[in-house]
């Protein structure tokens, strides 16, 4: 298993054999909802990878329908033949750009990718009332080995129900709360709690960029903790899970 860093929520994962391109954002800037007076973003630095500069990818994988994992321009110029697999709101936003293979996957549901690669949709964010994004659970059906991604917020409860304990944990440990819709990633506590559930071997923080974000909304987003604070708190916890941290455009063979 190989994992890239991209930059917030945009990883490449190489597993089963198979390059996946995950919620990527390459091209700025990033604009919620069409409207640049509530939010605009910018990397401050030049991403590794632009949409001509991938490696050959075999599947996309998006876990929501909102901008910042489903971007729109970036998407409108990668190949809208690759194979991709979303959350239903994020499906719809690729039938309308033109992608012809695209599979859609509800909370529980699971997709066999080459017969090599099970992907499973796990519950992620409640974005609004009755939409519930996607985090996902990947499993190598060769040698078995596991891969947990959520963005946002997991409802532990659910999750735990049905996963037992996975190789690796790709998820927040900065969370943010947002006026009117509460606390929508989770911080270092909760992402402890995640690692105390799953108790993965290797634990990757995401949802954490170097940009500069303008207009409304991001002067009223209210951070909670910070990376240290997760180490410290992994550290004394006693679990044997290692923290690893890779930089953007940094690949980590796992």
């Amino acid at each position: 298993m190989k994992l890239t860093r991209i930059d917030l929520n945009s990883w490449i994962f190489h597993i089963a054999g198979q390059t996946i391109l995950v919620d990527p954002w390459l091209i700025d800037p990033l604009v919620f909802y069409g409207q640049p007076w509530l939010f605009t973003a910018y990397h401050n630095t030049p991403v590794a990878f632009g949409p001509q500069t991938l490696p050959p990818i075999d599947l996309l994988l998006i876990s929501q329908g909102l901008d910042d994992h489903c971007h729109k321009p970036t998407l409108q110029q990668l190949d809208r033949a690759t194979p991709a697999i979303a959350s239903p709101t994020a499906a719809k936003v690729l039938s309308s750009l033109g992608y012809t293979n695209i599979t859609s996957l509800a909370n529980w549901q699971e997709f066999n990718f080459q017969e090599k690669l099970q992907i499973t949709a796990v519950p992620g964010a409640e974005i609004g009332p009755g939409q519930e994004e996607n985090g996902y659970l990947l499993k190598d059906l060769s040698s078995g080995e596991t891969l947990y991604y959520e963005p946002h917020l997991p409802p532990l409860e659910k999750v735990k129900q049905k996963i037992d304990t996975v190789d690796v944990a790709i998820a927040p440990v900065v969370g943010q709360i947002f006026p009117l819709l509460g606390q929508i990633i989770i911080g270092p506590k909760e992402a402890l709690n995640l690692a105390q559930t799953l108790k993965p071997k290797y634990f990757l923080p995401t949802a954490m960029g170097d940009i500069k974000a303008t207009g409304i909304l991001p002067m009223f987003v209210r951070s909670i903790g910070s990376l240290p604070e997760f180490r410290d708190l992994l550290a004394k916890s006693g679990l044997a899970t290692q923290l690893l941290e890779p930089e953007p455009g940094q690949t980590l063979e796992i």
